[in-house]
Parts: structure tokens; sequence; C-alpha cells
């Protein structure tokens, strides 16, 4: 059953697509004004261990899932490492349970009335090239250009870049060599808004179905945002967005940045990297790469709930040899009140690659 709320564009960047969006009538009418139906509540959580190992094979009954202290039924279940096997240099991770990877392969008959179909991947990447990439520029499309191949076969991937404005040099596709074309076409800028930009691409995210990720390189500290990187992290929770951000010194030496940038990527479920060097830019990547193959989603319609504000997200894993295990997702999202109304955010865009 589904159910239905009023959602509205907000500068501040609020916006609840916890599922499938679907523009009603009034929507076409009103561009400030749209209806999205909630169909699920999304989930994308990593397990892993005191090392840091993914945990593979558990199974949807390993997990407990609460949203403001009120038990929700899983409904759709799906492990990433069953789907980009391709993408994993080895097997199954050696620090799984012993009893979880025995039955990692009949997965889909334990998961009973669970939905099986194919949850679809989207990747967006977000480059700044404004001045403070100048004296990195090439290091930093070639760690890029690796990152996409190393991808190859796991969805659909954009490349967007950035300076003041936001550019989209080549929406979601699955042309590799488009995207590596993308890349090497981007030249340097000026300034840096990166929390402007990263909120509309967030914006672009938001509707999609399935798992979304933004993967942002950033070289130093934003300086020319309207927007507040509080706001781009909300946004990024309540509609099931990861981000990851891979950053340099530059940025961790300014308190304010490296601070913004591990909250935006940790309350989103995510991880920030902040590199030294050009090798380990290109090592964030990998962690990155390995991060999306060794998720588990999933997902659950929400029980009644009288609440219309913040919902905490409580997920924990079931039995006592799994306790020892740490889980990564995000902690909630937002609802909005039905009669909000404001202009929707104004930093410039440009879409440098056609249609969609």
């Amino acid at each position: 059953m589904k159910r239905s709320l009023s959602v509205f564009g907000v500068a501040a960047g609020y916006l609840l697509l916890t599922g499938a969006t679907v523009p009603s009538k009034a929507a076409q009418d009103d561009p400030m004004r749209f209806r999205v139906d909630v169909v699920l509540v999304q989930l994308n959580v990593a397990v892993t261990d005191d090392k840091g190992n993914y945990i593979t094979g558990l199974r949807p009954e390993d997990f407990v899932v609460t949203e403001d202290k009120i038990p929700e039924k899983i409904s759709t279940f799906e492990e990433s490492t069953e789907v980009h096997k391709h993408m994993l240099d080895g097997s199954a991770d050696p620090g799984a349970p012993a009893e979880a990877a025995k039955n990692a392969a009949t997965d889909a008959d334990a998961s009973g009335a669970l939905a099986a179909s194919r949850i679809s991947d989207s990747v967006f990447i977000l480059f700044d090239t404004s001045n403070y990439m100048y004296r990195s520029f090439v290091f930093a499309q070639d760690a890029i250009a690796d990152f996409v191949r190393s991808m190859d076969g796991y969805g659909k991937i954009a490349f967007y870049s950035y300076s003041r404005n936001l550019l989209r040099a080549t929406t979601l596709t699955s042309d590799r060599f488009r995207l590596e074309n993308g890349v090497r076409s981007t030249v340097a800028g000026d300034d840096a808004a990166l929390y402007n930009s990263l909120l509309l691409t967030v914006q672009d995210a938001a509707p999609l179905r399935g798992r979304k990720a933004i993967v942002v390189f950033s070289n130093g500290p934003d300086n020319a945002s309207a927007v507040p990187p509080e706001d781009v992290a909300e946004l990024a929770q309540s509609t099931g967005t990861l981000i990851y951000i891979i950053s340099t010194r530059q940025a961790q030496d300014d308190p304010a940045s490296a601070a913004a940038f591990e909250r935006m990527s940790r309350v989103s479920g995510g991880k920030a990297y902040f590199a030294k060097n050009w090798r380990e830019e290109k090592n964030a990547f990998a962690s990155i790469r390995d991060d999306l193959a060794h998720l588990y989603t999933l997902s659950y319609y929400p029980q009644p709930n009288p609440n219309r504000g913040w919902r905490s997200i409580s997920v924990k894993l079931v039995g006592k040899n799994l306790q020892k295990y740490h889980l990564r997702t995000r902690d909630g999202y937002r609802l909005l009140p039905a009669n909000s109304k404001v202009p929707p955010p104004g930093p410039e865009a440009r879409d440098n690659s056609g249609s969609r």
C-alpha cells in the first residue's frame, strides 16, 4: 500500500524522497510543487569487523530495523557481493561468520516472501575543477578515470564537475568511453562552490530508484556556496543518497571543512578520505569501489507513525555471534510539513551531455 505526502523544492535542500517518486498533475502545473508516493524506505548497510573487513553472507533475519522505536518488517533485501562479484578480487571475506557464509548461496530461498528484483545502481562523480586543483589536476583526472574503468558493469555512472557553477558533463550512462571523455575534457575554473553543487547533485539522484551514491573529489574548502553543508547532509539522509568524499590535506587543515566533510559523509552512510598524495587518492577510490560492492540493501514499508518530522532509524544485528560486528548506515530521514512552499535552490548549473 502506498502512502502519499506533499513535498516541495526547498532552497535549503530539504526534500523527502525515501522511495520511488511519481509526479502528480499538480506537480506538472506548478514547478515549485510536486507530490511523491513513499513506496519504501531503503537502507544501504555496511557490516564490518574490528579490523574493517567486510562481513558477507548475512541474511534478512540477521537484521532488526526500527523507526522511532517501532519495529519494521524488511520487504526487500540484497547483498552487493552477490551482484558485483566481478568487482571483487577475492571470494567471501575471511572475517565472515562461518554459518552465514555457508548459507550465502541460499539467501534468496531464505528470504521467503521478500522481493528478489535486482536493485539498480547509480553513481555520480563530482569533480572539483576550482583553482584549488591547479597543481594536481592531471593526477586527479587519472585517478577518476581509473575509478570509472574499475566500475565496469556496476551500473550507470554520471560525471559532473564544479567550480563556481555545476557542469553536468556526462549524465547517467553505461558507456564508459563517454564517461572517460567527460573526465578528460574538464578544465580548471575559479572559486569552489562545493555545497551548492553537491546539493544539486543530490537532487538529481533523489528521484532515482535503487542504490545511489555520490563520489566527491574535492581539493580544498568551499569558498563560494550559499548553501550550508548541514542542509546538504540532511537532504542526502532523507533521500537515501550515499556521499563519499575524497579530499586533500589542504581541506583537512581547515577544521570547519574537515568537520563538514566528515559529517556529510557519515550521516549519509558513506565515508570521508583525506589523501596526502595521488597514490592515496587512488587508494581512496579503490576503497569506495569495495564499499559499494559490499553493501547490504534492505527496505521496508513504514508502519503507522504520527511523527511528521525527523524519523530516527536504528539497524541492529540479531544473535550473540553477530554482536561483535559494526554497522554503518543512515540514521533517519525527515518528513516535510504539507504546507511548505519555497522556491527551488538558485545555484546555476549546465548540462553538457544532451538529453538524459
